[in-house]
């Protein structure tokens, strides 16, 4: 298998991505599949200062 070098960039991309995070369980009476995904996206407040035009 080949293995990958990431640059300084590549990483810096990546790490602005929002992070995704899933869940899969089975409900407490065992009937149901509970699938959960939970995506965080971190981004600065002047970001949404200037997307917005107005203050927080």
């Amino acid at each position: 298998m080949e293995t990958i070098e990431l640059t300084e960039k590549k990483i810096e991309e990546l790490s602005k991505q929002p992070v995704i995070e899933s869940k899969i369980r089975k409900s407490n009476d065992g009937k149901w599949l509970i699938h959960q995904t939970k995506i965080t996206d971190i981004k600065p407040v002047g970001y949404f200062e200037k997307v917005l035009g107005g203050d927080f």
